[in-house]
């Protein structure tokens, strides 16, 4: 039997985050107010690390069954990772920000097929396991809270650019062990939330982030692994913290 180890599940992290956003606010009456010049400069600069839990969206051929004797394609997420650094403009209001954030990622997706394709999938299972480590070029718009003492809340919404460098999209496929093709650039959408917590000198946030691709990064080369699926559309969870001074 084949372990793996799973993340947290995002959607409890994005409750223990409202949870945390709850408990903070209760907490900070009535304090003095730390950094408080953070607001006054147009351009802030920062980093962020992260974890991520990345998957596809998939669409079988609808023929899959009747062409190719696949009985299903279960789609699995990983865990992985991210490092990056920050940039943002204030919009005129310290309520709304443009904020820029390249950065690299580390991304694993499972697939696993049940066929009955004896030929192609001796065991009448198989596993295939996509890895992508990808330069992101994510840009949002943030919208905070007020600040409440030494906290606020944000929400966030944008899109990101992001360049495979695993990506195998012009490599020579091998029908022995055939593997996945994914193109090598991609677009998606992201919505997020967070807070932030000021710190004396600087400014830290917690931030929690969904994404999904805007069109299909898979690519059909007509190999036994390709041939049942139809579409590939990237999604992610990622959960980051983000310093700024």
């Amino acid at each position: 039997m084949r372990a793996s180890f799973r993340y947290p599940n995002m959607k409890s992290l994005l409750f223990l985050l409202c949870l945390l956003v709850f408990s903070l606010g209760n907490a900070q009456k009535m304090k003095q107010q730390r950094f408080k010049n953070f607001d006054k400069k147009a351009f802030r600069f920062g980093f962020m690390l992260g974890v991520n839990n990345t998957d596809f969206t998939v669409y079988q051929n609808p023929n899959a069954y009747e062409q190719f004797g696949l009985v299903s394609v279960k789609n699995e997420s990983q865990p992985g990772g991210q490092l990056g650094i920050l940039s943002s403009l204030k919009l005129g209001t310290p309520l709304l920000r443009l904020r820029f954030m390249p950065g690299l990622s580390f991304q694993e997706r499972t697939l696993i097929y049940s066929s009955l394709d004896s030929s192609n999938f001796p065991k009448g299972e198989s596993e295939e396991r996509i890895n992508s480590t990808c330069l992101d070029f994510p840009l949002s718009f943030v919208f905070r809270t007020k600040r409440f003492n030494n906290f606020a809340a944000y929400a966030l919404f944008g899109g990101q650019y992001s360049i495979d460098l695993q990506s195998q999209q012009n490599a020579s496929q091998n029908f022995i062990d055939p593997f996945i093709k994914l193109n090598r650039f991609d677009i998606q959408g992201q919505l997020g939330v967070g807070i932030d917590v000021f710190a004396p000198f600087f400014k830290f946030s917690i931030e929690v982030k969904y994404s999904h691709g805007v069109k299909s990064s898979f690519i059909q080369d007509f190999s036994p692994v390709a041939k049942p699926i139809d579409l590939l559309y990237n999604k992610g969870w990622w959960f980051s913290i983000i310093f700024q001074s």
